[in-house]
């Protein structure tokens, strides 16, 4: 199963100075620890062990490039609920385990409602999505009901928690 989100309190505080390198490190994950403590006023070694404190907590699960969809060919985004036709932990892990090997799925989510996942889903053109939905995504045992919606235009886009 994959792995789910943490719901807990956390075995440590952050304080003002993590919450600023946290705020930092979203908006560039290049920045140099040096860089770093310079902005929130702290010599670098300390700042190198916030920031190894903070990844090794979990806080700071990773640092990714933010890549544009439309220039590497991805131009169609869509939202894409389903809902499963049986309801049991073998059949909802079983969508899951399958889902989660599709390359054109970017998010993924157990949600609440008249739907059980939400999934949002890129792809080149109409057309590859339509195979993808025919001959990948629907062929996957357990769907009852899906809906498609599609991306017309993104207003807001963000990464930033804090």
């Amino acid at each position: 199963m994959p792995k789910k989100e943490q719901h807990e309190t956390p075995d440590f505080l952050v304080d003002r100075k993590d919450l600023e390198i946290l705020r930092l490190v979203q908006q560039d994950a290049k920045l140099s620890v040096r860089e770093i403590a310079k902005r929130i006023h702290l010599s670098p070694t300390p700042t190198h062990e916030r920031i190894k404190r903070l990844e090794q907590q979990g806080v700071i699960r990773e640092y990714v490039a933010i890549v544009d969809r439309r220039k590497v060919n991805k131009g169609i985004m869509v939202l894409c609920m389903v809902a499963l036709s049986v309801h049991n932990k073998k059949s909802a892990g079983n969508f899951i385990n399958e889902v989660i090997k599709l390359p054109e799925v970017i998010e993924f989510y157990n949600i609440s409602g008249d739907f059980d996942f939400m999934l949002k889903i890129v792809s080149s053109s109409m057309d590859d999505f339509h195979d993808f939905f025919v001959n990948r995504l629907s062929e996957i045992e357990g769907i009852g009901q899906t809906k498609s919606i599609f991306v017309m235009n993104t207003m807001k886009e963000s990464h930033q928690l804090l």
